[in-house]
């Protein structure tokens, strides 16, 4: 779960500054008031609706929003549990995946991504198409020492039938950097392999990785911070970090936790309600962006 990061000496200040008319990012709507804790977000195409989930100590269920914010479509995810859900993606059919890999304190032993068929999304409750079970074979500890706390993910993406885990680094003296980890689109138990690293630029507060998401076309993949995001264009194969990187501020800081495209260059994202600030799902609009 998201622990809350905001000190209370900055709430008052933030919200005069989340609440001007400089940020790239647009106002759509407000959540649901029962949507607290949103993690993650993604656009189907097929339903026409927007798919979100809560992390930690929430229901085991993804919500539909259609173009208001109105949750037009609740489905209770059978036989899981959300221990941490962190992040929701999708493959080019159209499936959905649910990332249970939040990982706080580094702890974890049963991370878990799950399969939600496209053919499922009209039914009220759905079992899992199959479940990817997965562990870090760098992590030899549980936990790690606090300058070695590497190991929590809010951020994927699925691409060329294999998952791209971006990790939050939570690692005393904290560097920016995020770790890119592979793990296999495929039931049962993998080892993840360790495939990059990127440094992002800022404290933790602007830099530590929260969401991410992959355009339609596979030509973009973008990465969130509660103050920034990341463009990945022009990537080898998927090696993404090799591409062109573009570090654009938002000029808008909240607690943003989840990001997805809407188009090839149309972005939804979401942050946590804390106290009066968030609670909300924004538009980013790459055209408008220098």
């Amino acid at each position: 779960m998201m622990k809350k990061i905001l000190p209370i000496v900055l709430l008052s200040s933030l919200l005069s500054f989340c609440q001007g008319d400089s940020s790239v990012i647009t106002e759509l709507y407000a959540l649901p008031k029962q949507l607290k804790e949103v993690s993650g977000i993604v656009y189907s195409n097929s339903t026409q609706l927007a798919w979100v989930l809560e992390d930690s100590g929430n229901a085991n269920k993804i919500y539909g929003l259609n173009k208001n914010g109105k949750i037009e479509k609740t489905i209770t995810i059978a036989q899981t549990e959300n221990i941490d859900w962190e992040d929701i993606t999708k493959d080019t059919n159209e499936n959905l995946y649910i990332g249970d890999f939040g990982n706080n304190d580094n702890t974890r032993k049963d991370l878990a991504i799950y399969k939600i068929d496209k053919d499922s999304l009209n039914n009220s409750s759905v079992i899992p198409s199959y479940k990817i079970s997965f562990a870090y074979p760098e992590q030899t500890e549980f936990p790690p020492k606090k300058t070695q706390l590497f190991y929590d993910v809010e951020a994927f993406v699925e691409y060329k039938n294999n998952f791209y885990l971006f990790t939050k680094n939570r690692s005393k003296g904290f560097d920016g950097t995020t770790f890119l980890y592979k793990v296999p689109n495929q039931a049962g138990f993998h080892q993840a392999q360790l495939f990059g690293q990127f440094k992002a630029k800022g404290g933790y507060q602007n830099a530590a990785i929260t969401g991410a998401s992959i355009s339609p076309d596979r030509q973009k993949v973008i990465l969130l911070s509660h103050s920034q995001v990341w463009i990945f264009e022009n990537f080898n194969s998927d090696n993404f970090f090799s591409g062109k990187v573009k570090r654009v501020s938002l000029d808008h800081f909240s607690q943003k936790e989840a990001i997805g495209f809407k188009g090839n260059s149309t972005l939804l994202i979401v942050d946590e309600k804390t106290k009066k600030i968030g609670g909300k799902v924004y538009l980013l609009d790459l055209n408008n962006i220098d």
